[in-house]
């Protein structure tokens, strides 16, 4: 008896190893197939965002027909009345000069279309974005920014309209006052978005418009052209390098966003009409081939 029971002991625990094993076996090959199967998943998504990323790129720097511009007002200042009442009064006309200011700069470039940009002013957004980093963050800083910032965008603009021509600029308006100055603006060349920062004041509009041109500007492949103090690369960041005498120039090259007075003084241009476009930023935006 005692040897009869020892058997189907035995017998007992070498079908459970038997269905433990063959268990064992099948989730290891099963799991492979399931982590084959979420890898060919992810390099899909990856694949299809790389191919939309690339026909926005080529097609909102072919020039065929107008970038449509969307600005998105945004109070930066825990609902500030007067900030709230400068939002409430903003129209279109507020804007236009970003529009001629682009016609009037592509003259002297063979572009196909005649009116670059088209800028109309978008609904208000009452979410705050992510603080954007300072210019002094780590590059792994500012890439989790930048995502941070898309799914950001993705959340606060869910709406069908096509991006593969549209840039959708954030402006974050602050209550103007004295000495008071505001963050870094950022326009990011993938995506075609851009958080502008403001001050809530008619005064200040069209020096507005030049930080928003600058930003858009950004986002379609142009690059910075002043130094870390502000000041204007030479020769790249003046609108004449040629003039003699050098200084004062008239204007500003916009990427550069100061006009040089001298090799030590420099000012705000008042408005885009003290703005230019030269041949370095032209090239990079594919208006000059």
């Amino acid at each position: 008896m005692s040897a009869l029971l020892h058997r189907q002991r035995v017998s007992q625990v070498s079908a459970e190893s038997n269905y433990l094993h063959g268990t064992a076996n099948e989730d290891l090959s099963f799991m492979p197939l399931f982590k084959i199967i979420r890898i060919l998943i992810l390099f899909s998504v990856f694949i299809g965002l790389a191919f939309y990323a690339q026909q926005q790129k080529l097609k909102s720097r072919s020039w065929t027909e107008p970038l449509q511009l969307v600005i998105y007002p945004i109070n930066a200042d825990n609902d500030h009345p007067a900030v709230n009442d400068y939002i409430h009064d903003l129209d279109d006309s507020v804007f236009a000069s970003i529009d001629g200011f682009f016609a009037e700069q592509s003259l002297d470039y063979n572009l196909i279309t005649r009116q670059p940009t088209s800028t109309k002013l978008g609904p208000v957004v009452t979410v705050q974005p992510p603080p954007a980093p300072l210019p002094s963050a780590g590059y792994a800083a500012i890439i989790w920014w930048g995502i941070k910032f898309r799914y950001w965008v993705y959340q606060n603009t869910p709406d069908s309209d096509s991006n593969i021509r549209r840039i959708r600029v954030f402006v974050q308006y602050h209550a103007a006052g004295k000495g008071k100055r505001l963050q870094h603006s950022l326009g990011l060349d993938k995506g075609l978005v851009a958080l502008v920062q403001a001050f809530a004041a008619i005064e200040q509009d069209q020096q507005n418009n030049i930080v928003i041109a600058h930003e858009v500007l950004h986002t379609v492949g142009a690059s910075d052209k002043y130094a870390p103090d502000n000041s204007p690369l030479f020769p790249v960041g003046y609108a004449d390098p040629n003039q003699s005498p050098l200084y004062p120039q008239k204007r500003a090259e916009i990427m550069a966003g100061r006009i040089p007075l001298s090799e030590n003084r420099m000012r705000m241009p008042d408005s885009l009409a003290e703005c230019m476009i030269g041949e370095a930023t032209a090239l990079e935006i594919n208006w000059l081939r």
